[in-house]
């Protein structure tokens, strides 16, 4: 079963940057979607974004729109999560997984799995 692992997490302050990574174990993610959720302490996990198995369609949640960019490199096995200008309310454990059912635009976390372990990013104000 392919493996994914996130990194690029950290504490920052608000309107700060990071790029998290997430690199799979095998190609098996060239066969699906790939997403980023993510989870703050006492809440659900909830959807961050999505791109396509190509890379060319990107969907995301309303509160992350316009700061934060999707990005995969097949060749590398890596998807990428570009957040800029983040807020306090970013801080969460960010997941990667691979939507494994239903079509893209899925936003359920049913439709995802094979999760990596989580990344924290702290966004202080």
């Amino acid at each position: 079963q392919v493996r994914l692992n996130e990194s690029g997490g950290g504490s920052v302050q608000t309107a700060g940057s990071l790029r998290l990574s997430c690199v799979a174990s095998d190609r098996t993610h060239m066969m699906h979607s790939w997403g980023w959720f993510r989870q703050a302490p006492g809440k659900e996990r909830e959807f961050v974004g999505v791109v396509s198995r190509s890379g060319s369609i990107t969907y995301y949640a309303d509160a992350v729109k316009d700061r934060f960019t999707i990005s995969r490199d097949n060749a590398k096995n890596t998807m990428y999560l570009q957040m800029d200008n983040l807020r306090p309310e970013d801080t969460a454990v960010y997941y990667c997984g691979l939507q494994l059912k239903k079509a893209l635009g899925s936003r359920s976390l049913d439709d995802f799995g094979s999760w990596g372990q989580g990344t924290q990013v702290s966004v202080s104000s």
